[in-house]
């Protein structure tokens, strides 16, 4: 049975602020990027993260799921999954290059080694459930450095669990509600260097910010923010956040879609991008990935179909 935790809570405005900067997008897209071969097209692509090579790891729902690119052309350097996986949802690649992901239709989280070996699978195939065995259409893992690792079980569930590093239950908090330490749809989740968990609380349009232990530090809500629907922590101890925008099918009314770097106090400090289908804009940015060289990667689910690399702009 789930327990629900008693937390003091922050609600934190930081967020509201956007720290204006040139006319010129903060960061800009590299045309051409990726380079894949004649005839394949990536589907919709759910989730993306970077390793300590620069190898840029794209998890989409079409032929050769689970795909490793070079950062810097864009080739494909090595693929692996067909027939391994339901529906590709949550990706990360942990500090050993290990390479995690979820799958929603199958209520699993898989481990894999960099080469692609399986490691270590999570939850019964198929069969959902709310226990220390099972999920329900989990969205997303992140892994500690000490090897401990968080899941966010969020379509079917509403909750965060921890698990050792081996794979044994540890804890877990939340459920479904719109009070701060409750979730509606936790769709995506980072750490920073701290161990402090960011969740993208993506139905109820925010990021909470909790301790390892599940303990609620700060809520981030704003306009400025958006709906967000993944979270990552660079190198250079930024949170980088897709808004995804609010499931909207056509940009009437108007749409939104964009990428922003955050300080880890909320303060928006950068923001690019915006809904359609050209270059350098989302249609439904699912995820996104900060690269240890200041690149952005942001991977596009439905009608877009595809990831995205950017550059700081004027480098």
């Amino acid at each position: 049975m789930q327990k629900r935790l008693q937390m003091p809570i922050v609600l934190c405005a930081a967020a509201c602020l956007w720290a204006a900067g040139p006319a010129e997008a903060p960061y800009q897209v590299v045309h051409g990027w990726p380079q894949l071969p004649d005839g394949f097209a990536l589907k919709e692509t759910a989730g993306v993260d970077v390793d300590s090579h620069g190898h840029v790891f794209v998890f989409h729902r079409g032929h050769r799921p689970l795909l490793c690119l070079d950062g810097e052309t864009g080739k494909i350097v090595a693929s692996w999954g067909d027939t391994m996986f339901g529906t590709p949802h949550g990706l990360n690649v942990d500090s050993k290059d290990n390479v995690w992901v979820t799958d929603i239709k199958r209520h699993q989280v898989l481990k894999f080694s960099h080469d692609g070996e399986l490691l270590m699978t999570l939850g019964a195939r198929e069969v959902p459930g709310l226990d220390p065995k099972h999920f329900n259409m989990p969205t997303d893992v992140v892994v500690a450095p000490s090897g401990e690792f968080y899941v966010s079980d969020g379509y079917g569930n509403s909750r965060v669990v921890k698990f050792a590093a081996e794979g044994t239950y540890l804890s877990e908090w939340g459920t479904k509600g719109d009070k701060p330490g409750e979730f509606d749809t936790p769709h995506g989740i980072a750490l920073d260097a701290q161990g402090r968990v960011y969740v993208a609380d993506r139905g109820n349009a925010r990021i909470q910010v909790f301790e390892g232990n599940g303990k609620l530090l700060r809520v981030w809500k704003s306009e400025e923010l958006g709906r967000p629907w993944g979270v990552d922590v660079g190198a250079d101890g930024f949170l980088y956040v897709a808004d995804g925008g609010d499931l909207r099918q056509t940009p009437e009314p108007f749409e939104r879609n964009r990428a922003l770097k955050l300080d880890l106090n909320g303060k928006i400090v950068a923001k690019w991008g915006s809904f359609g289908s050209y270059d350098g804009q989302f249609y439904w940015a699912h995820d996104i990935a900060a690269g240890g060289d200041g690149s952005v990667y942001v991977g596009d689910v439905w009608l877009g179909m595809r990831v995205q690399k950017f550059r700081p702009a004027g480098k």
